[in-house]
């Protein structure tokens, strides 16, 4: 009896340890915004289970963080371009251990210590690209349309997309008007507002979680795009295509994170670090058509991915572009606007 008691409690014990050193790190991300073939490799490598959860816009993603207890379900979120300084001035975010991270000079310098992030203690750069229009060429002729004001052509009626975004799709008002798309002025937002609502009729859908998919479905003919889904839904429809407004395009990038209460930080630091491989970097860049900071990774792309200027912009590409910036307590008087855009008021 003795002897079975003890093989019980051996087993017990090394079953507890089997579960105790067994690893898990909570993804937080954008939906289809990284290869599963990566996220298995991680796995394969280090033995951490990734458990991926997906959002559709930053302010669902910074909602749920900022949850009393909520960042703690999540070791790594990768909001975009100033929602970073947004997070890291409210307390949101833990602290990058750069001593853990090999690869972190792989980065693109232009795209480090910038306003958002200074020297880069709390955020590390993911993949950067820029929102656009989509048209589909089946349909319309591609050469007719150069301008976001081209949407308000009523020959498009009840067959345009737009993000389901705010500040995105107050760019397009914005910039239309000929102000900042980082209008922090009351007066400006809500004729930025006015002139959108003209635009709504003519509005199918909103969609920012696969935002290729009511094109290829029929759903829509113009709208808004990022670039990256414009190239994923090119592999489908090849008539789909990605077009730079002359009012300027929408440039942003998007960051790891580790949100402050991070159960396994350990792993988040290895799981970024992994991202900075030029081969890993690379791969992602290819399969799902958004920019790489990663410099030595740029140089094992395709030349056929380096050439196309949906991901890699020349510079005329660029003319007017705009990189979207934190705009404060007016970031309110944007959601006030957005919520009576959407109800139709």
């Amino acid at each position: 009896m003795k002897k079975v008691a003890l093989a019980a409690m051996l087993a017990a014990a090394l079953a507890g340890c089997s579960k105790q050193e067994e690893q898990v790190l909570n993804l937080y991300n954008w939906s289809e915004y990284m290869p599963q073939t990566v996220l298995d490799q991680f796995t394969e490598e280090t033995g951490i289970k990734v458990v991926y959860t997906t959002y559709d816009s930053n302010e669902a993603m910074y909602a749920r963080l900022k949850l009393l207890d909520e960042s703690s379900q999540y070791d790594l979120a990768v909001p975009s371009t100033y929602y970073v300084n947004k997070m890291r001035n409210e307390g949101l975010l833990a602290p990058i251990d750069r001593s853990k991270l090999s690869g972190f000079d792989n980065i693109d310098s232009t795209l480090v210590n910038l306003d958002i992030d200074p020297g880069n203690q709390y955020s590390v750069p993911y993949l950067w690209g820029t929102t656009g229009i989509a048209v589909n060429g089946d349909a319309i002729d591609p050469a007719t349309v150069t301008s976001w004001a081209d949407l308000w052509k009523p020959e498009y009626q009840g067959r345009i997309m737009m993000m389901n975004d705010v500040r995105e799709v107050f760019h397009v008002g914005l910039r239309v008007l000929g102000y900042s798309a980082n209008s922090t002025n009351p007066e400006e937002i809500e004729a930025a507002y006015s002139k959108l609502a003209e635009l709504m009729p003519g509005v199918r859908t909103f969609n920012s979680d696969a935002p290729r998919m009511p094109y290829l479905e029929g759903e829509t003919d113009i709208g808004m795009i990022w670039n990256g889904e414009a190239v994923m839904g090119a592999e489908d429809l090849p008539a789909l295509t990605y077009i730079y407004p002359q009012e300027g395009a929408i440039v942003w990038f998007d960051s790891f994170v580790i949100p402050k209460n991070a159960k396994n930080v350990e792993a988040a630091h290895k799981f970024i670090d992994f991202m900075l491989r030029p081969e890993i970097a690379a791969e992602i860049s290819t399969d799902i058509g958004y920019a790489t900071p990663n410099l030595p990774a740029r140089e094992l792309l395709d030349e056929e991915v380096k050439a196309d200027r949906a991901v890699y912009p020349a510079a005329e590409d660029m003319v007017n572009a705009e990189v979207q910036e934190d705009v404060g307590e007016a970031l309110l008087v944007y959601e006030k606007f957005w919520e009576m855009l959407k109800a139709g008021q």
